[in-house]
């Protein structure tokens, strides 16, 4: 059997390795950590996908279990892609860094910490979230209370009665805003640079999303606007405008998705339980200045300023990269056989990468059986 090889096995990674076996292409899959999604595992106690369980599912594989709330926690998002697994028998090799791609003659040379590995195919499937990224603010190494990315975070326990900043109005700073509110954290300020759209999660959301992402983006900004002013209403005197940019159109432009919540963190909002405030511009010691001029002196700063690819070690020497670090080709072959699948952020990420990776088996498969048969080498550092 001919065998390509998957980088990483996160969600996109699992089900490309699923449809090669699937399509008669053995997969090896690449994974650094300990475990199947290591960053998943790793995320906040209280998140939930903000995509329903139904609209979440990898192809060909067992729905998520009896049990499952609408929208999937953390853990019960990582019970499913164990399962998933396993029923497709994959084959994964964890704790194995890939460090460098390269190609000779018609293969690829995958450089891992365990030695090389030549095959003719490579899905890269590291996941577009893959590097934490906090802003080169000045000041902030002087800064004496604590700095920490959002990947860090997983509950408002260790922050009882402190007075905490959160960067960045995104899914994830929105509830950890809202978490550590609950938690019990003394003050909870969210700094914005950026006003965001703002959906509320709902069960018909992800659906409609995706409908609404195959049309022009005109369309898709108006109706959302509409139901904004419906369900979440006029947050301007909170320091929440409603974006002149809509929600598709910013989408498409930056590959920003909107602010996804449910009602309760709007609630806390509106009651002045998370305070919206400016952007962060620097530190000193013992504070942070905004960019309206303001000085704040939390205890500590939550860094929810999202993640970068990494894949510039990678595959940064291939020309395969935009500015920002993105595969250039997301829907297709970046360079013969070498296929990037979940860097393309959609609705419904998950589903989508889903489907990414069953048009990458199949036009990987076609290719096979073109092609002379070629196996997987692994040659020993």
């Amino acid at each position: 059997m001919d065998t390509a090889i998957v980088i990483g096995a996160g969600p996109a990674g699992l089900a490309g390795a699923a449809q090669l076996r699937r399509a008669g292409v053995g997969a090896v899959v690449l994974e650094q950590g300990a475990a199947i999604a290591p960053q998943w595992r790793a995320r906040y106690d209280r998140l939930r996908l903000n995509s329903p369980r139904w609209f979440s599912a990898l192809p060909d594989g067992p729905a998520f279990p009896a049990g499952t709330g609408t929208f999937p926690t953390r853990d019960e998002l990582v019970a499913y892609l164990d399962a998933y697994a396993a029923h497709h028998a994959l084959d994964i090799r964890f704790d194995t860094r890939v460090e460098r791609l390269e190609r000779a003659g018609d293969r690829w040379v995958v450089r891992t910490s365990d030695g090389e590995l030549r095959a003719s195919h490579v899905v890269v499937a590291g996941g577009y979230e893959h590097r934490p990224f906090i802003p080169a603010w000045a000041g902030r190494t002087r800064f004496r209370g604590e700095v920490l990315h959002a990947a860090g975070y997983r509950s408002a326990t260790p922050y009882r009665g402190r007075d905490m900043l959160v960067v960045g109005p995104g899914c994830s700073g929105a509830e950890m805003a809202f978490d550590l509110a609950e938690g019990g954290a003394q003050r909870v300020r969210l700094a914005v640079r950026t006003p965001p759209n703002i959906l509320i999660r709902e069960p018909i959301g992800a659906p409609l999303a995706v409908l609404f992402r195959a049309l022009p983006p005109r369309i898709g900004d108006a109706v959302v606007r509409f139901v904004r002013r419906r369900k979440v209403g006029d947050l301007t005197e909170f320091g929440l405008p409603i974006p002149e940019e809509g929600v598709f159109t910013r989408l498409r432009r930056l590959g920003v998705a909107p602010m996804i919540v449910d009602l309760e963190v709007i609630e806390a909002i509106r009651a002045g339980r998370i305070e919206i405030v400016a952007a962060v511009e620097s530190f000193d010691e013992t504070g942070v200045m905004l960019a309206d001029g303001v000085r704040l002196e939390p205890d500590a700063v939550i860094a929810a300023t999202g993640y970068r690819s990494g894949l510039e070690p990678l595959v940064g020497h291939l020309d395969v990269l935009d500015a920002h670090g993105v595969p250039v080709v997301t829907d297709g072959e970046a360079l013969p056989g070498l296929r990037f699948i979940g860097y393309d952020p959609r609705p419904a990420q998950i589903r989508h990468g889903g489907k990414e990776a069953a048009r990458a088996a199949k036009a990987i498969a076609q290719s096979v059986r073109r092609a002379p048969r070629v196996s997987l080498r692994v040659v020993r550092a």
